[in-house]
């Protein structure tokens, strides 16, 4: 335990808590949902122990061997893989595991050690390879389709290039382009949207839930039910919430997905506004302190390693968020200690202790 970071351990025992209390309340009755969750908890403290032990030194002589066998299983996915709900996303190898979950520490992993072996002789040839080392996994995840975990993968990956110096003037045309066709969504929604349109590249369902965030009451009891009933939860709370265990639209299941995507309305019902901002604060301080190891880090890989990981938790939670409350489509993201899943707790642990690492490493030099 010595060199530990205290304030980092702090912020996951509150968020840690806060997502016990909301999984006891949304899945009590919900089968072992409740036991499970402690369980995965459990399984991603030890993980995040075992983890911090690791030298940063050490993370980064497993960069390629990590990102070459996460890219290869990914391949392995698209020619035979494990089809489940129209999306073929797993690899049955004795056991059934989702390889695209190996890219979320992969692949910031591999472009902090790119980066590190070219300190202080960066050309825009490096940022060109980095980005083609993002695009090959992201795109393979897309195909699947993952949307949620691509979007994890690409922000961890686009926050390595952002803290190595990428310039805003490549940075900047995308953000605009991508506001420019948000404002064309909004605007053309009813021709973009009307029956027997198709945009090109998206899947159907991806275009539906488009169309269904742009407008829920198109269909309210069909695809727009699950944004409907998340706001409504979200709306009843009021500022000071309806109280632990008093949750009207979690308990008589109206809300879908009550204890993984959508866990976030189920806080906010009981919780409310006041909770919201408690919770939101406890993200808030994991992050900014994320941040603070990333500054402090002795080393360009681990300063690069420390911020992208600090993105993902920011993505997670920002995208769930507000997918929950219809300012977001919705996709496949869970909220970090709070939604029930094990594949993400462990992911969540190893990144907790890649943070603990670093910041071990600096503070046990220190002293």
């Amino acid at each position: 335990m010595r060199g530990f970071d205290g304030p980092l351990a702090f912020a996951v025992f509150l968020l840690a808590c806060a997502g016990l209390l909301t999984m006891y309340s949304s899945g009590f009755d919900h089968g072992t949902r409740f036991a499970d969750h402690g369980r995965n908890m459990l399984i991603a403290g030890f993980i995040m122990f075992v983890m911090a032990q690791v030298p940063p030194q050490r993370l980064m002589s497993l960069a390629i061997p990590l990102y070459v066998l996460g890219v290869a299983l990914l391949v392995a996915v698209a020619v035979f893989g494990v089809t489940k709900k129209g999306a073929r996303r797993w690899l049955n190898v004795g056991v059934v595991i989702q390889p695209s979950e190996i890219l979320k520490i992969a692949m910031p992993l591999m472009l902090a050690w790119w980066f590190q072996k070219r300190e202080g002789q960066l050309r825009p040839v490096d940022f060109i390879t980095a980005a083609l080392l993002l695009l090959v996994p992201v795109g393979l995840i897309v195909k699947q389709p993952d949307l949620g975990t691509a979007i994890l993968v690409l922000a961890a990956g686009v926050a390595v290039l952002f803290f190595a110096g990428l310039s805003w003037k490549l940075i900047l045309p995308p953000v605009l382009l991508g506001l420019a066709g948000a404002i064309a969504l909004i605007v053309f929604e009813p021709q973009l949207c009307a029956d027997g349109f198709r945009w090109p590249l998206l899947h159907d369902y991806q275009q539906q839930r488009v169309c269904t965030l742009l407008d829920p009451g198109k269909d309210p009891l069909g695809k727009g039910f699950h944004i409907i009933q998340g706001m409504i939860a979200i709306g009843s709370g009021g500022v000071l919430g309806k109280g632990f265990m008093q949750g009207t639209q979690t308990h008589l299941e109206f809300i879908p997905e009550r204890t993984t995507d959508f866990i976030f309305a189920a806080y906010s019902e009981e919780f409310g506004l006041l909770g919201n901002l408690c919770l939101i604060g406890g993200f808030a301080f994991l992050i900014l302190r994320g941040l603070a190891i990333a500054l402090e880090a002795s080393t360009v890989f681990s300063r690069l390693l420390a911020g992208a990981i600090t993105m993902i938790f920011f993505t997670y939670a920002f995208v769930n968020m507000g997918m929950v409350s219809g300012i977001l489509p919705v996709v496949g993201v869970p909220l970090p200690f709070i939604s029930y899943g094990g594949t993400a707790m462990v992911t969540l642990g190893m990144g907790l202790g890649i943070l603990m690492s670093i910041s071990r490493s600096r503070r046990l030099v220190q002293s």
